[in-house]
Parts: C-alpha cells; structure tokens; sequence
C-alpha cells in the first residue's frame, strides 16, 4: 500500500479511524449530533487497541438495537458518550461475528427506522424545525 492509500486507511491511520468512529456514533439512533473531546480519547482507545473498525461498527449497531423498546414500554434515555457502546465493543471481542452478520444488522436497524415517523428522528443541525 502507498503512503498516500494508508491516510485513508482507518487501519493504519488513527485520524481516520477516529473520525470514521466519530462518524458511525453520530449516525446511530439517540446519539448526541456531535462528539466530544471524550468521545474522541474512546475512539482513539480503541484505535490504540487495535479494535477493528468493523467491530467497532458491529458494537455501535447491536447496542443500538438493543436499545429499541416495543411499544408501550417507555423508552430508554439518550446515549450521551460513545463509551456507552464499550461493554458491546468487548462482547465481541470475546464472540466475534461473521461479516455477513454485520449487514444483517445494518439492515435490520435501517428496516426498523425507516419505519419511524419523520417527528421521531433526531433532528439533524441543519433542519429548519429545529
């Protein structure tokens, strides 16, 4: 691989890995729109443990699944830190799970939310009702 293919490698790179981290936190249900500094430090953590990216992303889409309540039972509060999703992380470093897995959970979370009313999504910062 070239210099310039491993800055875009979140393998080898810790910006990358980071802000890729940063990125899928962002993007899961009842997460903060915004990390902070130690959001950051977590990701940089795992980076530093040479926790792969895809188990990573594994963890952040089982905890957020398992974070869905059937209706009628009240819902549970916001995540407030991507540390949160760190007892997932080391789940499945004892049990890991297939890749195929992994889109069978990008599915299923996407399945269930396409589903939601638009008033029950998180507002993103660049919406007008906010």
């Amino acid at each position: 691989m070239n210099s310039a293919a491993s800055l875009l490698d979140p393998a080898s790179n810790p910006t990358t890995y980071v802000v890729s981290v940063l990125a899928l936190y962002s993007d899961m249900p009842d997460t903060p729109l915004r990390s902070t500094p130690q959001d950051q430090r977590q990701a940089r953590s795992w980076f530093d443990g040479g926790i792969p990216l895809m188990v990573v992303e594994a963890a952040l889409l089982l905890g957020s699944l398992r974070r869905i309540r059937p209706p009628g039972v009240a819902s549970l509060p916001r995540v407030r830190s991507l540390a949160y999703f760190h007892p997932v992380v080391e789940e499945l470093l004892e049990n890991p799970v297939p890749d195929a897995y992994v889109q069978y959970l990008r599915s299923r979370l996407r399945s269930i939310f396409d589903k939601v009313r638009p008033t029950d999504v998180q507002k993103s910062t660049f919406s007008d009702d906010r």
